[in-house]
């Protein structure tokens, strides 16, 4: 059954799981709280940070993400520069007069922050060290990018740089394929790119593929995942492709098919079957690394950890009571217009928190079952029951229980870890709504209503 044919209906496979709260049950803030309070009693020691690039040369069909497609003359300029007044004034915040804010690791994401000039790039560079004192030499940094904007220049700053992981984002080496998920590119531009990012040793390559494109079947698939193999990446992300709100693809066709549901779970098997079989370990739903690549760090850049800095007007930060970050949107009028917003910022706006949520005792609970559960190692029981003082049994029965019923939790015999079963990390997307809570359900829902 293709998109085009399938009929509306409800799915539990409707959009990635991987982070808690989502910014669609982000709210404003109307007390506006100020930054320095928000931090000054995190521990500062082991951050992550985060530069958020909100530009693209495309807008891929199934992309959601809060991206812009160009930019008219001078407007990374005015993003950068208002990037720099944004850092200046949260290192400030953070209060770093005993030189005890210490980051660990970084990322670059977007949109396609190689969409940036090599100059430019150098500049982004130099704010995460200069401005937020991150030592990019001497952390992981993961940098995001596509095959169009993986020019040589770009990757040698990056390089040189002290980039230790760049995702490209292939999707499909099959062209009509492509095509279909709304990614105009010709498989000669990505192989050349791909050999561009191994002349320039960075030294984790990732390659990004998606399955469930209209058209695809279980041999273009395999062509796909082969051609990926061939440049013995370290890291390959499998994604289901998701039509979801306001998306390019979402204008073209109706809702979710539990049928197409069935095709996906399929050929989700049929990737990760591959991908054990040649080598890699399986470490989420969603990625699989080969078993000798270098280490990236605690969590490899894990957007659930509590101590996020996240840099930019579509950038989350996290402490331990409140995720915030600016206002969100799909659509690309709202998302042109809150960039314009951010870029006529004076420094002093930067210093408070103006969309976010409250992380009550409850939320907390959730995000890091959530969090722990999703990936295959699973979640330590002892580790739970430090933090929060209660077993996620007690906390969390009936979900644990229905999860069991349907076999995804495994049964190893072993009490103190939690952890899914093969069958379970396949249904991922369906697990980790059934964790939200009440209040963050109503609040996604009322936002996507407006």
């Amino acid at each position: 059954m293709t998109l085009a044919t399938q009929p509306t209906a409800v799915s539990p496979y409707q959009s990635y799981v991987y982070a808690y709260p989502h910014k669609t049950a982000y709210r404003r803030l109307p007390d506006r709280p100020a930054l320095t309070t928000l931090w000054e009693r995190e521990p500062k020691d082991a951050l992550s940070l985060y530069l958020h690039v909100p530009f693209c040369e495309v807008r891929c069909g199934f992309c959601n993400l809060f991206t812009r497609i160009g930019a008219p003359d001078g407007l990374t300029t005015a993003y950068l520069d208002a990037l720099e007044r944004q850092a200046t004034t949260v290192h400030a915040a953070l209060g770093d007069t005993a030189g005890d804010v210490r980051f660990v690791t970084a990322a670059f994401g977007g949109g396609t922050p190689t969409f940036l000039t090599a100059t430019e790039l150098e500049r982004l560079c130099d704010i995460a060290e200069h401005r937020m004192g991150a030592d990019l030499s001497a952390v992981p940094l993961s940098v995001e990018a596509s095959p169009a904007t993986a020019t040589a220049d770009r990757l040698t700053v990056l390089a040189d740089r002290g980039t230790t992981r760049l995702s490209l984002g292939v999707q499909s080496f099959v062209d009509t394929e492509a095509r279909a998920a709304v990614r105009p590119q010709r498989r000669s531009d990505v192989e050349a790119a791909l050999g561009r990012v191994r002349d320039a040793d960075i030294p984790v390559l990732n390659i990004d593929l998606i399955y469930g494109i209209d058209g695809q079947t279980d041999a273009t698939w395999l062509h796909s995942l082969n051609a990926a193999l061939a440049w013995h990446p370290e890291e390959l992300y499998l994604y289901p492709l998701y039509v979801r709100p306001l998306t390019g693809l979402d204008r073209r066709h109706p809702g979710p098919d539990p049928a197409w549901d069935e095709q996906r779970l399929r050929l989700y098997r049929l990737g990760r079957d591959h991908l054990l079989a040649h080598g890699y370990v399986q470490h989420s739903m969603r990625m699989f690394r080969r078993a000798d690549a270098p280490p990236q760090g605690a969590d490899d850049y894990a957007c659930q950890t509590d101590g996020m800095i996240g840099l930019g007007c579509g950038a989350r930060s996290y402490t331990a009571d409140l995720h915030y970050s600016f206002d969100y949107a799909v659509d690309m009028h709202e998302i042109r217009a809150i960039i314009d917003d951010y870029v006529s910022r004076p420094a002093a706006d930067f210093a408070h928190a103006e969309y976010g949520r409250r992380m009550t005792p409850d939320e907390a609970r959730r995000r890091h079952l959530l969090q722990s559960l999703l990936q295959t190692e699973g979640l330590t029981v002892a580790d739970y029951r430090s933090r929060f003082g209660s077993d996620p049994a007690d906390d969390f029965g009936p979900e644990l229980s229905r999860f069991a019923d349907r076999g995804w939790l495994a049964e190893d015999g072993d009490p103190q870890l939690l952890r899914l079963t093969a069958e379970g990390v396949a249904h991922s997307d369906a697990i980790g709504p059934e964790l939200f809570s009440p209040a963050v359900r109503a609040a996604m829902a009322a936002y996507e209503r407006k």
